[in-house]
């Protein structure tokens, strides 16, 4: 037997010790901080199960309304115009020529615009959703070379798009901020996420770093990266007397609809905003110009708005991830333990947005060192206002820290694997906190056992196949648990004894409303075909946004508090006639379409029975979930070991991946079918980031010039190579439903896994993404 096949079967059966341990513990209920989720024990039969996506037939039927395809009568069709330079003022906007033009509708400039309040910043607030904090067309001031100038309504979309270009713009131009270099002679300061301060100091990092006996000490840098989902960026709008609706792609709407209401001066309950359907967001289908502007439009032309950026638009409105350039230095023992940890560096955002790229994030938790320094420093230009992109920090701090300890692997003649393992911590570094449920070196064993990683040759360039060199490479990904606040769901039990759920959620492609559908049925023990799940609509309870790889364990708090609530309802309902008479709801279960006694099955009511005894056709609740306490008490993350083996060209320098794998350690996996969508989706996404994602910033100018998908190169079929994925599923007692989010995690430590199978099979450590062949040669 192997070393790997032994650690395989160790590791097999630790899971399976931990799943019996948690399975057999019995609380009332799931408190944050403290008892585990009793669906952890008691199971109906759904989760675990790879279901099918309910919404599947919809979707390749095209029978699935996306935002842009609501069909409202009398309908007008928006295009905008986008300043040509990055700071400056409009010193003429002629616009007589648009206005003439066939089907023209409405040109609308500041000159013309409603008067607005400007929009309140994501962060700034508890439901805020701008992407930026400017005032929208209210004066003659232009912030960044994309700023929208104008925007034509017109009977048809290409009478729009035919009007846009014959409006004339001549801008009074200022001196502008464009050049990361510059920006960073002139001095930088501490960065700020989510309201803390991107530091964090123990010890003496940098004396340390002197007195190691090994050490790593270089420089990663990463581009700036752009959002460009398959759905572009589009809402259908209508005022309705004083009421506002959007049928949106969003993955925020209940912030969305309190946004665009202080915007317009309005009541929150006066803009519902619908988003059932959304092809891909990654953290850009917020609120951003185009929303507010398209509804300006129709209220001034008393008509719908249908707006669709183009790809292009996507480029100038919607704002994506900056650039960063990123210092690790590693001092270790000639054993490997750490010494000195230290991730610092330089990131770029705008005066007008609150999103440094925090690129520290997956330091703090990574590694046991005696002395650590992380640090983040931002410098401000004059751009388009940077947003969260799938893992923000993340994605882009694994490769540097990941692709360091790989060097420091190779300096001390340890396999990369032992060398992270040897440095594994027992609590977490910076916090201090235990961590809920770490498992990331089974997932390291079990995946090098898969992927052969024993056949993998240290020496660079050594294995060879004809022309192609061939390397392995490995990285640890890393991502936090989040659970936000503002979860409330309602639940309603029909006399049918079917349920309906009602939460302010989003179903981006991630398979929300299935997984949901799961975990309700196994909640009431009922068939999935008995529930029905709504979500995406700001009318709704909770305030849930799909961000943060959170908003699984956020309805999964919202959907334990709420059938509990309704048990409670049930049972005061049943009568001194019901079988369940007199009992509490900490002494009963839901199994076979309703309630039982616990510990005795056979004493059973139906919810169809309990309702026709109370004379109710429905019973409805709504419950609020307890604060995210659990993130108080331990310090929770999702984990990956990621595996890649490359190829490169000896003759022409041409990277091609031949072989990926994800091992992973995510606590509870729900669905594994749409688990494993999400996982290969990340990892997709990250092999972009590693070898073609690069948006062109033209310091001259402030404009980003590749704004297309024929110029800025996202991953094709044929560029994707076989993946596997693999996973522990050994549940988080302390998270709703024992899972940790997935949405994020494949995307980190991917870039680091290609750049240092690229520098196995070559000897040439790239260390500026994205690795093109161009860096190989």
């Amino acid at each position: 037997m192997s070393v790997y096949e032994d650690a395989k079967q160790k590791a097999q059966g630790l899971i399976q010790a931990s799943m019996a341990k948690v399975v057999a513990l019995a609380p009332d209920s799931w408190i944050p901080g403290g008892e585990p989720d009793p669906l952890i024990r008691e199971r109906h039969g759904h989760i675990g199960q790879p279901v099918s996506r309910i919404d599947g037939p919809l979707k390749v039927s095209g029978k699935a309304p996306f935002a842009a395809e609501f069909p409202l009568p009398d309908m007008a069709y928006a295009a905008l115009v986008y300043s040509t330079i990055a700071k400056g003022r409009i010193s003429t906007i002629e616009t007589s020529v648009a206005e003439a033009a066939p089907g023209v509708l409405l040109v609308m400039t500041y000159k013309n615009a409603p008067r607005l309040h400007r929009p309140p910043l994501f962060l700034s607030g508890e439901k805020a959703a701008g992407g930026d904090s400017l005032p929208v067309m209210q004066d003659d001031s232009i912030h960044w070379n994309g700023q929208p100038v104008a925007l034509v309504l017109a009977e048809t979309q290409e009478q729009a798009d035919h009007a846009k270009t014959l409006i004339r713009v001549d801008y009074a131009i200022d001196r502008a901020m464009v050049s990361f270099s510059e920006a960073r002679e002139l001095g930088t300061d501490t960065a700020q996420f989510m309201g803390q301060p991107l530091h964090e100091e123990i010890g003496k990092a940098e004396q340390a770093l002197k007195s190691a006996p090994v050490t790593v000490d270089a420089t990663y840098t990463t581009p700036r990266h752009n959002h460009n989902p398959i759905e572009l960026h589009g809402l259908t709008v209508a005022w309705e007397g004083d009421t506002l609706r959007m049928h949106d792609a969003q993955q925020l709407v209940s912030h969305t609809a309190w946004s665009m209401a202080q915007v317009f001066g309005i009541e929150e309950k006066q803009v519902v905003v619908t988003s059932p359907y959304v092809g891909g967001g990654f953290g850009s289908k917020s609120m951003w110009q185009h929303h507010i502007l398209a509804a300006a439009a129709a209220k001034i032309a008393g008509r719908p708005v249908r707006i669709v950026l183009s790809r292009e638009g996507v480029f100038r409105v919607v704002g994506g991830r900056s650039p960063t350039e990123q210092r690790v230095a590693l001092g270790a023992e000639l054993d490997g333990k750490l010494v000195a940890l230290i991730h610092t560096g330089v990131t770029v955002k705008t005066p007008h947005n609150a999103m440094p790229e925090p690129f520290i994030l997956p330091t703090r938790s990574a590694y046991a060192a005696e002395n650590v320094l992380l640090d983040v420093q931002k410098v401000e230009l004059d751009m388009l206002g940077n947003t969260f992109m799938r893992a923000p920090g993340e994605a882009v701090g694994t490769f540097a820290l990941e692709c360091a300890m790989d060097e420091l692997a190779e300096q001390l003649g340890i396999d990369p694997i032992e060398l992270r393992i040897r440095n594994e911590p027992d609590k977490d570094p910076i916090s201090g906190l235990p961590f809920s449920s770490r498992h990331i070196v089974e997932a390291y064993r079990v995946g090098a056992d898969r992927f052969g990683w024993e056949h993998r040759n240290p020496k660079p360039g050594a294995p060879t196949d004809g022309e192609w060199l061939v390397g392995m490479g490995c990285a640890t990904a890393t991502y936090p648990y989040y659970r936000m606040p503002g979860g409330a769901a309602r639940i309603t039990i029909t006399r049918e004894g079917r349920a309906i759920v009602a939460v302010a959620v989003h179903e981006m492609g991630m398979g929300t409303a299935t997984v949901q559908t799961q975990v309700t049925a196994d909640r009431l023990g009922l068939p999935m075909d008995s529930v029905v799940f709504n979500y995406g609509d700001s009318t709704l309870p909770g305030v849930i946004m799909a961000g943060g790889s959170q908003q699984t364990a956020a309805i999964g708090a919202s959907v334990i508090a709420a059938p509990n609530k309704l048990i409670e309802e049930l049972l005061r309902l049943a009568g001194n006639d019901s079988p369940l008479a007199g009992l509490k709801a900490k002494d009963v279960g839901s199994v076979n379409g309703g309630l039982c006694k616990l510990n005795e099955p056979s004493c059973h009511e139906t919810y169809q029975s309990l309702l026709t005894r109370a004379q109710r056709d429905t019973v409805s609740v709504e419950a609020q979930p307890p604060q995210p306490l659990e993130m108080m008490h331990w310090s929770m993350h999702s984990y990956g070991a990621m595996f890649c083996e490359v190829r490169v060209s000896k003759v022409t320098g041409e990277p091609r991946i031949t072989r990926f794998l994800g091992s992973f350690d995510c606590g509870r996996i729900l669905n594994p079918k749409t688990a494993t969508s999400q996982f290969r989706g990340g990892i997709i996404m990250g092999l972009g980031l590693a070898l073609m994602e690069d948006a062109q910033f033209d310091e001259r100018t402030g404009r980003i010039m590749n704004p297309t998908l024929a110029e800025y190169h996202v991953p094709v079929h044929m560029d994707v190579p076989k993946i596997d994925v693999i996973w522990t599923d050994v549940p988080d007692p302390h998270a709703p439903m024992g899972a940790h989010g997935i949405g994020e995690i494949g995307i980190t430590g991917t870039g680091a896994a290609v750049a240092n199978a690229v520098y196995n099979a070559t000897g040439k450590r790239v260390r500026d993404l994205p690795i093109t062949l161009d860096k190989l040669l």
